[in-house]
């Protein structure tokens, strides 16, 4: 089975009505020739690439005419080998924005395929009607930011100018597909008793699930972009007091509510692989010895896997809490002296292998860098439409080729 995903362009902040407050690229500068991180897919000797470079500032033109959208459409649909599956829309901009929204609706929904949304604010739904028209069309699931079923917390945070059609929109897809909400958890705005009347607001209409985001506000928390803070003097969630903010919320409401970065407590994730031991015996053996470099929330999970496995490797840390987030900054702060002369990085750290051989071999030991598996375990964002089995799958998948490159780079 095959699924299509069609990219209808745009700009964050652009072509959505405006940054929310808590945005993630708010106070990027527009800069013409931005410095490249490096990543996993930048030439060997070669660091910058389109995606570390402009990619993961979202640098893209605006929304794309519709007539071009439809073009690459029919040219996708010659490559497709069996039958497609799904349909998804996606775009750096919002999809609720798009000039031509509803065109490209009834566009994709004549090819009677299920449609998904992959992510939209909704701030562009002024018409609670449009509901009717994605129903009708083959709109299947939906990822849909609600922040707060308070409009005016909408209307003060998200900049939505007609709050209330957005969320008319919403309440009537929670009844007819599956629906997930999502909302960036901002303390003393839309937690307590606003977060409460939200899980109740969502609960009551029939959504399939809330994702509840902590707000980064700090370069150590991901803001990765120059931009930090996004929020001058705003509180923050320390990890564990959102880890129990989620697990409470999730016993106590019949809809799936999870957190990122922590966590999913319906599926134990994410590394729910540590609470099964007849799982972890079946991992390979760590036979040989490598210096691990982890995020600050990831590492003492990884830790307690490798141990599991006979470990000779030891899980170094850095200050940043995502993993995939580290960038050559971060690894200024490991002392080289603790380090094997095998070092693996998180597969998705925006770092350049030679760059980092070059910073962690400045003590006069060489060390080769090696990039580790993409992912080790699934975000809440990832796990939101996962069973535990996928899950634990994803995990023993992962962690074996961890594994493997262990024993076949390590010494």
């Amino acid at each position: 089975m095959a699924h299509l995903t069609v990219d209808i362009g745009g700009r964050p902040g652009h072509d959505c009505r405006g940054f929310c407050r808590y945005c993630y690229f708010r106070k990027v500068k527009e800069d013409d020739d931005p410095e490249p991180f490096g990543c996993r897919y930048c030439l060997p000797f070669s660091v910058g690439c389109e995606y570390c470079t402009g990619f993961v500032r979202e640098r893209y033109e605006g929304f794309r005419d519709l007539r071009d959208v439809a073009d690459d459409v029919l040219a996708n649909l010659q490559l497709i080998d069996g039958d497609l599956e799904r349909i998804t829309i996606s775009g750096g901009g919002d999809p609720s924005c798009y000039p031509e929204f509803a065109d490209l609706i009834e566009l994709l929904g004549s090819m009677e395929v299920p449609l998904h949304i992959g992510y939209t604010s909704g701030k562009g739904f002024d018409d609670p009607g449009i509901a009717d028209l994605l129903i009708e069309n083959g709109l299947t699931e939906i990822s849909f930011t609600i922040f707060a079923a308070n409009p005016e917390l909408r209307r003060a945070w998200m900049g939505d100018p007609t709050p209330e059609g957005s969320l008319a929109v919403l309440g009537k897809l929670c009844g007819k597909i599956d629906a997930y909400a999502a909302a960036v958890i901002i303390p003393g705005v839309n937690d307590g008793e606003e977060l409460e009347r939200t899980c109740k607001w969502l609960e009551e209409r029939g959504a399939k699930g809330l994702i509840l985001m902590r707000f980064a506000n700090r370069t150590d928390q991901g803001l990765i972009l120059g931009n930090a803070p996004i929020v001058e003097g705003q509180r923050l969630h320390t990890v564990r007091e959102f880890q129990e903010m989620v697990a409470d919320l999730n016993s106590r409401y019949s809809l799936k509510i999870s957190g990122t970065p922590m966590g999913d407590p319906t599926i134990g994730s994410p590394f729910a692989i540590i609470n099964e031991p007849d799982l972890l015996d079946k991992l390979p053996r760590v036979r040989k010895k490598a210096s691990l470099i982890s995020g600050g929330i990831a590492a003492r999970y990884v830790q307690d896997v490798l141990d599991a496995c006979g470990n000779k490797s030891w899980v170094q840390s850095v200050k940043k809490e995502i993993a995939c987030l580290i960038t050559l900054d971060d690894l200024k702060e490991l002392d080289c002296s603790k380090l094997e002369k095998v070092v693996i990085i998180p597969g998705r750290a925006f770092v350049h292998e030679r760059r980092a051989e070059e910073l962690l071999s400045a003590d006069g030991i060489q060390r080769t860098v090696i990039r580790g598996p993409e992912t080790l375990t699934a975000d809440a964002e990832t796990s939101m439409g996962m069973t535990r089995n996928q899950v634990l799958q994803m995990e023993m998948d992962g962690f074996a080729d961890l594994i493997r490159l262990i024993n076949q780079y390590g010494e």
